[in-house]
């Protein structure tokens, strides 16, 4: 009888993969973890004190789309790094983080039973936002050998009469895949020639390490039929201010700017104020951060290809994608017995979607030192099962 209490809509999504691992980790003594996605740096000097500053000044609502200076920073930044122009009026939102805006996304464009492809594996929450607005996830595989690239030709082949939009996450979580502007053209294609909206979640726009990030909405023909995700959390290391933005047509913004109205009024203040510092004096810190970012990354992945757990090479995030459904695991056993014997805590790769299974989600977001110490302890453990 109680479960009934529930709406279909919750209960149709199950309790998030990533952190039942770190609840039991949190009880554990010792634990090195390579799981949330959270950078270990603190938010820079300059940034923390624009928010603290702001305090003194005022604590009141902003508008409902934010700060309109924020707002013209960004974009004056979209514009400057990608070449695509919005109206920081009618087309920019601020919002609490990227989750929020997602979310107003799929409430404000699907109607129930509209069908939203979302290539996989992906983020947590892309499946959990379209089931939230009671329209059907179509998953469309991506694997491996082709790094993790979704193609056109597989797109197309999901389409059908209900399809409403794509969702797309790259840099991707939890792979590091960066897509190439190729296969982004090919998303385009599919997108124009079935009039599909496309979902565009950048928020490791910034976290790239030898190649060239490609905005969406920035392709000929894709602005006005995207919407653009993006935040502070990931370059900025702004994870606990809670900061998002939305960019996107006026009808769509206007449409989820309505959510947003009567579910948040608007996002933080003080926290608005210190994006707007990050925007206008963060680069020499994102630069910084990017570099340590990359020198983490080619330890991880060299140290878990020399223990045996072949690892596709991320371009993107801080993410580690390892295979280890050969050594006779499942993803999720192999978490379960590592965290257990070793004290290192990732994630099972298929709590992001089917396609992950047979993998685990390591974070790189933590110190060199901890990720040198993990890859013993993962050393040790991989010998010992094996």
């Amino acid at each position: 009888m109680t479960s009934q209490r529930i709406a279909r809509r919750i209960r149709a999504v199950p309790p998030s993969g990533i952190r039942r691992f770190f609840d039991i980790a949190a009880t554990m003594p010792d634990v090195i973890s390579l799981g949330v996605g959270e950078p270990d740096f603190i938010t820079p000097d300059q940034i923390r004190a624009a928010g603290q500053a702001s305090i003194d000044r005022t604590t009141a609502y902003t508008s409902n789309s934010g700060l309109l200076e924020l707002r013209v920073a960004l974009a004056e930044h979209l514009a400057r790094r990608y070449g695509v122009q919005y109206d920081p009026e009618t087309e920019l939102l601020i919002t609490v983080g990227v989750s929020e805006a997602m979310l107003g996304a799929a409430l404000a464009l699907l109607d129930p039973d509209d069908e939203v492809l979302v290539p996989e594996p992906c983020f947590v929450a892309y499946p959990a936002c379209v089931t939230f607005a009671d329209a059907r996830v179509v998953y469309v595989p991506t694997n491996v050998a082709d790094g993790f690239q979704v193609s056109g030709a597989a797109l197309e082949a999901a389409v059908t009469p209900r399809t409403k939009a794509i969702l797309i996450g790259y840099p991707n979580n939890p792979t590091g895949a960066v897509l190439s502007r190729e296969r982004l053209l090919e998303v385009a294609a599919v997108a124009e020639r079935h009039d599909l909206i496309v979902i565009s979640d950048e928020i490791y726009d910034r976290l790239v390490y030898g190649v060239e990030h490609t905005c969406f909405a920035a392709l000929p023909g894709m602005r006005e039929r995207t919407v653009l995700l993006g935040g502070f959390s990931k370059a900025y290391a702004m994870t606990g201010w809670r900061l998002g933005w939305l960019a996107a047509p006026a009808e769509i913004t206007a449409a989820v700017r309505k959510f947003h109205q009567y579910a948040i009024m608007s996002a933080p203040t003080m926290s608005q104020y210190a994006g707007l510092e990050a925007l206008l004096h963060g680069e020499e810190a994102v630069q910084a951060m990017v570099r340590e970012y990359d020198r983490r990354r080619k330890v991880i992945v060299s140290g878990l290809n020399s223990i045996g757990l072949p690892t596709f090479e991320p371009q993107g995030a801080f993410y580690a994608f390892p295979q280890v459904g050969h050594l006779g695991l499942t993803s999720e056993a192999f978490c379960e017995q590592l965290l257990h014997s070793e004290q290192v805590a990732v994630v099972p790769g298929d709590a992001f979607g089917p396609s992950g299974a047979g993998f685990v989600r390591a974070c790189y977001a933590t110190a060199l030192n901890k990720i040198e110490e993990a890859l013993e302890r993962i050393e040790r453990f991989v010998r010992r099962i094996a």
